[in-house]
């Protein structure tokens, strides 16, 4: 039966050492931009492809 005690206290001190991680990081402020890494995945894309249509318009000039 003490066993449940002891699981108990331990369960709670890694529930407060994920609490205290999570305050620490809405304090740090990686929360506060929701928005512009999910749309940077979008324009990574359009350079890419403006590089891929760059190479492409070189190779076809030079084609050597």
């Amino acid at each position: 039966m003490s066993v449940i005690f002891v699981l108990i206290l331990v369960s709670m001190v890694v529930a407060g050492g994920f609490l205290s991680l999570f305050i620490w990081a809405v304090k740090s402020g990686q929360f506060d931009d929701t928005m512009t890494p999910s749309m940077r995945v979008l324009f990574d894309d359009k350079k890419k492809k403006k590089e891929k249509a760059e190479q492409q318009a070189n190779l076809e000039e030079n084609p050597s």
